[in-house]
């Protein structure tokens, strides 16, 4: 939930108006709009080459996911990897935009780690896969920029833990 939608749902709560640290707060969020609009247009605008390179880490790091037997063995299944990983940095811009990491734990985090196991996908390396394309995403972004999207990122990973 964002700071805005957070702090009217809290005031709204106790039916009072918003607080001078409350309008703080979303006047914080609304300077830094631009900034977090910036940073999802460049991920996004790149999406192809971060999922790319990213795979391409993963899959010299983790040659036993595309090895037979491997869960992106084949050409179908390697989609199916690149495909997941184009979803993680989906939501990775959503809570960049929303400043706030509940869209990405309620629209597609929730469950991972069942859903990876009943698969038999070994989501070590799908967390492996995140964090590559943290690492090609911090070559297109500043070290502030790039700071800001790494927390994101980390979240994933670190749901995926």
């Amino acid at each position: 939930m964002s700071i805005v939608t957070k702090s009217i749902v809290n005031a709204d709560a106790e039916a009072r108006y918003l607080s001078p640290g409350e309008l703080d707060q979303i006047k914080s969020f609304a300077v830094g709009g631009a900034t977090r609009l910036r940073i999802a247009q460049v991920l996004t605008e790149n999406r192809e080459r971060i999922v790319k390179q990213a795979g391409d880490q993963l899959f010299q790091k983790r040659p036993d996911v595309v090895s037979p037997g491997g869960n992106a063995y084949g050409q179908e299944m390697t989609a199916t990897c690149l495909r997941d990983l184009d979803y993680y940095l989906r939501l990775v811009t959503y809570g960049i935009v929303s400043g706030d990491v509940t869209p990405i734990e309620e629209i597609g985090i929730v469950g991972v780690k069942e859903m990876y196991k009943s698969l038999g996908t070994p989501i070590a390396a799908v967390a492996e896969g995140v964090a590559a394309m943290k690492s090609v995403a911090n070559t297109l972004l500043s070290a502030e920029d790039a700071s800001e999207a790494g927390a994101y990122f980390d979240y994933v990973v670190g749901a995926m833990s």
